[in-house]
């Protein structure tokens, strides 16, 4: 497997809490893996690790022949400005920015003009269905809406990884799976590797790799398409007839 993203012997502790107890991983470039288990299983601290965010008490995380850990503060934050994008459940958009604003942020801190940074912000909101919303704010939109800008923040500069974390968590089902269609749709076309933490298996089953933890191991990494076909028709991501989403090109 071509490998984009690979952690190996993953460790982190909280006191005396094992969040993580050893875990290997590999992301395939413009893969979408699901990452699901129950309350304190290390999900979330996978994420974090994986994205730079924390740093693992031993073992070493990589994004092709870049090290993520052993490497200073500046250099990882410089990786989660230029190749990756985030996605909370809150959005976390900033609230005194219109969307337009928000989406071109990234843009800003990596030296793009002002000019273009609104420009392209301006295209991938028209692109995910919310370009009527540019000059409004967060506070102005609805929840579904707010998510599009900030999966449009997430890939404005081209990551090449985008992490999700509950991305549908504060949704309601009907905008949480729209929003999981265009979160996948916008991700495969632009050729990122999607990696979404989540506790609802219907959110996880518009990814095509489901890997489940328990106690900071992982319990089982299997194809979504295996998943499907052992749970039946609830496994669909179309259940609850989630309305179609086109996501421009």
């Amino acid at each position: 497997m071509n490998v984009e993203l690979k952690a190996t012997g993953l460790i982190k502790t909280f006191g005396t809490v094992h969040a993580l107890n050893g875990i290997d991983l590999s992301i395939a470039p413009g893969s979408l893996t699901a990452i699901m288990g129950p309350s304190g299983s290390g999900k979330s601290t996978l994420l974090h690790v994986l994205a730079g965010i924390l740093t693992p008490d031993e073992g070493q995380v990589s994004i092709g022949t870049t090290p993520i850990t052993g490497t200073s503060d500046k250099h990882r934050s410089q990786l989660r400005r230029e190749i990756f994008g985030f996605v909370f459940q809150d959005g976390q958009l900033v609230p005194e920015l219109t969307a337009r604003e928000n989406v071109a942020f990234p843009l800003l801190l990596n030296g793009v003009s002002r000019g273009k940074a609104m420009k392209q912000a301006h295209e991938w909101l028209e692109r995910l269905g919310v370009g009527d919303q540019a000059k409004k704010r967060p506070g102005e939109m609805s929840g579904g809406q707010a998510q599009r800008v900030a999966i449009a923040r997430a890939l404005v500069h081209n990551p090449r990884v985008v992490f999700a974390d509950e991305p549908t968590g504060a949704l309601d089902q009907a905008t949480g799976h729209e929003v999981m269609q265009v979160l996948t749709t916008a991700c495969t076309m632009s050729g990122a590797s999607l990696i979404v933490v989540t506790h609802d298996i219907k959110v996880a089953s518009w990814c095509d790799r489901l890997v489940e933890t328990r106690d900071g191991l992982i319990h089982t990494d299997r194809a979504m398409a295996d998943v499907r076909a052992s749970g039946g028709q609830d496994m669909n991501p179309l259940a609850g007839h989630a309305p179609t989403v086109e996501v421009r090109a």
